[in-house]
């Protein structure tokens, strides 16, 4: 592609500053990607008082933002690079919005003025453009945090962003961004959007799917879940309106970010190894054995999970068929964190077992130990738009036992039997027998089918998903979205 994009990008999370889900790991990388493409592109983010001050540059001018019937409020502004790029990610800096323990909520639960904090970061990154100056071709939105942009690009703020197409991620449908309808005074866009098609829903105002009614263009995190969002089991009561707007609705699988997942050149990992070389992984493995105290046997086979111990990751589908599965000669590692029931029934499960380990919480080098120690990698997600780790554990040789929904689907390849092909093992019912039944056959395979399971593991860390494929996709939706914006 020739033309040279301005970008604006913002996310509410941002890997390495702050991280909840795959947003932050889209928000860290995508823009990376697009920048070595040849686009000029700026991040914006607030800065949450856990983001050292430090570390950062500030901005000499404070940054006015206007909030409707609340008045003007003052913000700080710094910056600095995205590490290992030329990216400048710039920090909206407001402490009475983000000078709080946790992002969006804390053990109380969501933060009430959610909808407040947001709209006025999501002004502030406009406000940001205008006061650099920084004249964007492209403002790109993700999730309901920052929904409200294209919205506000054709009202409040059009005399400056006329000419901007729109582009809106949905990372997780689930989170709409619901607030009060009298929040309209503080967005300034007029109340004429305050209907059906647009911001209306149950007498309330839905972020989202204003967003989604506004947008020259609507993107999602695989091909799967585009398609998902548009029925009623996934679409989280928006799949009309987002089968009303498919027309602009794209479905693009999110990159891996190889530099920092590649067994290779993995710091954190007990003995570096690759395909030629996979007989390496078992040390992997006696290292993950070894850190959680479990029998150092490499015939035994090793099942990992890394992730949120919520719904969403099927965490209760694990939960019934766990003691089941420890009945047969095999060892299950879970790392995460999330409701409450979860991280007391697994800590049950392995004070009570010799052959299953846990660590409740997060840590980045157990991850990796995890991912390149485990023979298999378990994630039987109820929905998944994208699904990261079933990624990583391609490269790293290990089997993903997967539901096929989401990205899961679009990235595993079943196990065929009959020709001996495949990079994972897949379930299609979202139930107790069927992760029960799928779990067992995957160990069978590894236990009486050894050559047919190496032959996975090879195929397995030959697949690539880069984050240059993604952009490069993006790159084709800002066009459309620029063509669609003006009328061609």
């Amino acid at each position: 592609m020739s033309n040279k994009l301005n970008i604006l990008f913002t996310a509410s999370e941002v890997v390495p500053f702050e991280k909840t889900g795959g947003l932050a790991d889209v928000a860290g990388a995508l823009p990376k990607a697009l920048e070595r493409l040849g686009h000029n592109i700026i991040v914006v983010m607030p800065r949450y008082y856990n983001i050292d001050r430090s570390q950062l540059e500030q901005l000499p001018t404070p940054l006015g933002v206007p909030m409707g019937s609340l008045g003007e409020f003052w913000a700080g502004v710094y910056r600095r690079q995205l590490p290992k790029s030329k990216v400048t990610i710039y920090f909206i800096d407001y402490e009475a919005y983000f000078g709080r323990s946790g992002l969006y909520g804390d053990k109380e639960g969501g933060y009430h003025d959610n909808d407040k904090r947001f709209i006025f970061f999501s002004k502030a990154a406009l406000q940001l453009c205008k006061m650099l100056p920084f004249t964007p071709d492209i403002i790109h939105a993700n999730d309901w945090h920052t929904a409200v942009l294209p919205l506000l690009a054709q009202t409040r703020f059009v005399h400056d962003f006329a000419h901007a197409a729109t582009v809106l991620t949905i990372h997780n449908l689930q989170h709409q961004g619901y607030c009060d309808k009298s929040i309209i005074d503080v967005m300034e866009v007029g109340w004429e959007h305050f209907n059906h098609h647009e911001l209306e829903s149950f007498d309330s105002i839905n972020l989202l799917k204003g967003g989604i009614a506004v947008a020259d263009a609507i993107t999602t995190v695989s091909k799967k879940y585009a398609q998902e969002i548009q029925t009623p089991d996934f679409g989280f009561g928006l799949d009309g309106h987002l089968r009303a707007h498919n027309y602009k609705l794209f479905g693009i699988l999110n990159g891996v970010d190889y530099a920092e997942w590649n067994p290779s050149q993995d710091k954190f990992i007990a003995m570096k190894y690759d395909r030629d070389d996979i007989d390496k992984k078992a040390l992997c493995k006696r290292d993950l054995q070894k850190h959680f105290g479990l029998v150092l046997r490499e015939d035994i086979p090793l099942i990992g999970f890394v992730g949120r111990f919520v719904e969403q990751k099927g965490i209760a589908l694990i939960a019934s068929v766990v003691y089941k599965l420890l009945d047969y000669e095999l060892q299950i590692v879970m790392l995460g964190t999330g409701e409450v029931w979860a991280e007391s029934f697994f800590a049950k499960v392995a004070h009570g077992r010799e052959n299953f380990a846990l660590h409740i919480g997060y840590s980045n080098v157990l991850a990796h130990k995890i991912e390149a120690g485990s023979d298999m990698f378990l994630m039987p997600s109820i929905f998944e738009p994208c699904g990261l780790n079933q990624i990583y554990s391609l490269r790293y040789g290990t089997l993903p036992i997967v539901r096929a929904t989401g990205g899961l689907d679009d990235t595993i390849i079943n196990f065929d039997d009959d020709h001996n092909i495949g990079n994972g093992f897949k379930f299609y019912d979202a139930t107790n027998e069927a992760l029960y039944h799928t779990v067992l056959w995957a160990v069978d395979v590894y236990k009486n089918s050894k050559e047919a399971f190496q032959k996975m593991q090879q195929f397995a860390m030959q697949e690539h998903f880069s984050w240059e494929d993604s952009a490069k996709e993006y790159e084709k939706v800002y066009l459309f979205a620029l063509k669609s914006k003006r009328g061609n």
